[in-house]
């Protein structure tokens, strides 16, 4: 394992990934320019968003984002039937599909049309594409040579926190953002390849991780940042990974710290935490509950974002855990753009 031969990295990496996660920043500053002449909808006071995987994950952050600066409620429906609430000219039905194809984004999709519910996609084309300009809803299409829905999160996330910019769901968004690009630029280059493991947070985090199960911790505007460190090691490492949420677990996970030892002891936990924007209780909570975890022999660490501002933070975690992710499927001689199982998944259920 040397996480410092770059001619091997580039040989592993047939699609390109570390180039789509360098390019994180420039992402966010081109889905941020592309979405400020699309149409918008009218005013409304709820918003489900319909995804999957990497399309649904900008929908999270956008929530956990808004949740304390916005009136405007914001939900994700990972699945194929809306749920009763979704309905009225107050709610909007944001269809995010990368591919314009996922089929349980589409079925929701068809459910949403005899709601009477403002609709509007945001994807590359496919089906998608064609049922927005067969209904007449509004279409935020976008192209990008990247060819993996978790590679654009700066297409996902950023044409969402545009919407809710120009919507007037939130104010400051666009500061928060500018300097947010900023720092994933200037962290950018910490985390690069050429940079070596010795000084390189995120190989020396991957280093940790081999040989074991990581677990990721967050909390608040940090749920999703972790659910999605989760998302990436999955796909991009393909390594079986967890995350669980606070304070939530203490109330259970907690317990289950006995058995079987031969596996608690191959954990990795890694708890995402920020003295800034944690609620001083589950600042607390962090702290004690690593310290349990230590004490009952399972390996614990501890990441800290960087930034002024809440989303500066939560775009730096996510650059990191972006980061990790390749760092770790490099160690394990892993493709990380490869997904087989899920492409045997669809096959297979595009014959039933």
């Amino acid at each position: 394992m040397n996480l410092d031969d770059l001619a091997y990295m580039q040989q592993l990496d047939t699609d390109h990934m570390l180039r789509h996660i360098d390019g994180l920043p420039d992402q966010f500053e081109a889905a941020w320019h592309h979405a400020q002449t699309l149409p918008l909808p009218a005013s409304v006071r709820q918003v489900a968003l319909l995804g999957m995987g990497g399309s649904a994950i900008g929908g999270d952050l956008l929530a956990a984002y808004l949740a304390g600066r916005s009136k405007v409620a914001v939900s994700v429906v990972r699945g194929y039937d809306l749920p009763a609430w979704v309905h009225g000219q107050e709610t909007l039905v944001i269809a995010s599909s990368f591919s314009g194809n996922t089929e349980e984004t589409l079925a929701a999709y068809d459910q949403a049309l005899a709601r009477d519910v403002q609709v509007l996609g945001m994807t590359t084309g496919g089906k998608l594409a064609q049922q927005l300009a067969a209904h007449n809803h509004l279409a935020w299409t976008f192209s990008t040579d990247i060819g993996h829905p978790r590679a654009a999160i700066g297409w996902s996330f950023g044409l969402l926190l545009a919407l809710a910019a120009r919507a007037g769901w939130a104010e400051g968004i666009e500061a928060d953002l500018k300097d947010a690009i900023a720092t994933l630029k200037a962290y950018r280059e910490r985390y690069a390849a050429s940079v070596p493991a010795a000084t390189n947070h995120a190989k020396r985090q991957a280093g940790q991780f081999i040989g074991r199960v990581p677990v990721f911790i967050g909390a608040g505007i940090f749920e999703p940042i972790a659910r999605r460190w989760k998302g990436q090691l999955n796909e991009n490492s393909k390594v079986w990974a967890m995350f669980d949420v606070l304070p939530e677990m203490n109330h259970n996970t907690v317990v289950g710290i006995e058995f079987p030892q031969e596996v608690l002891g191959k954990l990795a936990v890694m708890f995402i935490a920020s003295p800034q924007y944690d609620h001083p209780r589950v600042a607390l909570r962090h702290q004690l509950t690593q310290e349990l975890f230590l004490t009952s022999g399972i390996m614990t660490d501890r990441f800290e974002p960087v930034g002024d501002n809440p989303l500066t933070q939560m775009l730096h975690a996510i650059q990191f855990g972006d980061y990790l992710s390749y760092y770790t499927a490099m160690a394990y001689g892993a493709d990380p753009a490869v997904i087989m199982p899920i492409q045997e998944l669809k096959a297979a259920l595009a014959n039933l």
